[in-house]
């Protein structure tokens, strides 16, 4: 029997799955039943407890629920919501080792790549800021943390620094010149951590993964519906949110751009994103928080440079990769923005005193 059928028999459906989407991570497929369901197999080698991310994702599905609820929305919408098997669990484990999980697909959505205007952007923050808001009150650490020290940018940086004395592949004499650019910017990577150790940035749910990709836009209005790829919800900081939103959408290129002279980091997107994120988090976020906005979009921008380029040295063996050197182009895509927004900040700082 096919795997994936007898997957799909656990979850109770009988169609057909074709494979789905671009993420680096899991393996996605769309099931053409009724209604139509995402199925994916969970990277077991990134998410070493497929069982606490579940555990994770129904808490705070749940919890979303209720609040959309609440406010008279459209649940079945506006959060994500998972089947589960015969046995009631809401991931099934094949006898291989595997861990595959289901979800509705949310019918007359599209995801951006690329944030075709401020616009757009501005309603992608206002569904990212809506599900802060809407956590504030979800006690983070009832939740796992299912990748260790995620966005921790020093050991984010130790990593790097651990794959360039193994050399694994050969590559880091070939790559100096991006390990110059990282270590330049070093300075910056503790900003946050401290923060959180010193408790002037407060620990709250975060999605810690908000690349535009992962809002839904109803098809028609575009409209923010619903946050989805929810396996790093967990504790962190809003300003991991705040910063890997810039990282992709005031980018005027891909993340994967190979001609960096289309890399530009938009001021008029920044300033479209940052009043929508506000407004909707309103008072509640403390004065540090306000004060590291900008560098937010540093630090997790560097901080993602570093991953993509420890990746890139130690052989390609976390990201998927769909071309020779994919990971370095990333890499030098990200520190192209780094450069920028460092000149940036002192206008990034302006506008964020606006609001």
């Amino acid at each position: 029997m096919n795997p994936i059928v007898n997957v799909l028999e656990q979850f109770g459906i009988d169609a057909a799955a074709v494979p789905h989407g671009n993420g680096h991570i899991n393996n996605t497929f769309l099931v053409e039943s009724n209604p139509r369901v995402i199925l994916q197999r969970i990277n077991t080698s990134i998410f070493k407890k497929p069982a606490e991310v579940m555990e994770n994702i129904m808490a705070v599905t749940a919890y979303l629920r209720e609040k959309i609820a609440e406010n008279s929305g459209d649940p079945a919408r506006e959060t994500m919501t998972f089947l589960t098997t015969k046995e009631g669990l809401p991931y099934y484990q094949t006898v291989d080792g595997d861990f595959w999980r289901a979800c509705y697909f949310v019918e007359d959505t599209v995801c951006l790549e690329v944030a075709k205007s401020p616009a757009d952007f501005a309603e992608v923050a206002h569904t990212f800021g809506r599900f802060q808001r809407m956590l504030s009150d979800f006690p983070a650490d009832q939740l796992h943390e299912t990748i260790e020290r995620f966005h921790d940018t020093p050991n984010r940086f130790a990593q790097l620094e651990e794959a360039i004395a193994a050399d694994r592949a050969g590559r880091v004499a070939s790559v100096e010149t991006e390990i110059a650019l990282c270590r330049k910017f070093q300075k910056y990577a503790s900003l946050i951590v401290d923060g959180i150790a010193e408790g002037t940035v407060p620990l709250r749910v975060t999605h810690n993964d908000t690349k535009l990709n992962n809002v839904l836009l109803d098809a028609k209005t575009h409209k923010g519906i619903c946050v989805i790829d929810l396996d790093t919800v967990m504790p962190g900081s809003l300003l991991y949110d705040f910063g890997d939103a810039m990282r992709t959408g005031a980018s005027t290129g891909a993340e994967d751009e190979i001609d960096l002279d289309k890399v530009q980091f938009n001021l008029e997107k920044f300033e479209a994103f940052t009043a929508a994120f506000l407004e909707e988090l309103g008072d509640s976020m403390t004065d540090r928080e306000r004060e590291l906005l900008p560098y937010s979009a540093l630090i997790i921008t560097l901080e993602q440079a570093t991953r993509f380029l420890a990746d890139h040295i130690n052989g390609d063996v976390y990201y998927h990769i769909h071309r020779e050197n994919h990971n370095l182009d990333r890499a030098r895509t990200q520190l192209k923005l780094v450069c920028d927004i460092e000149n940036l900040l002192p206008k990034m700082q302006e506008i964020v005193s606006k609001f």
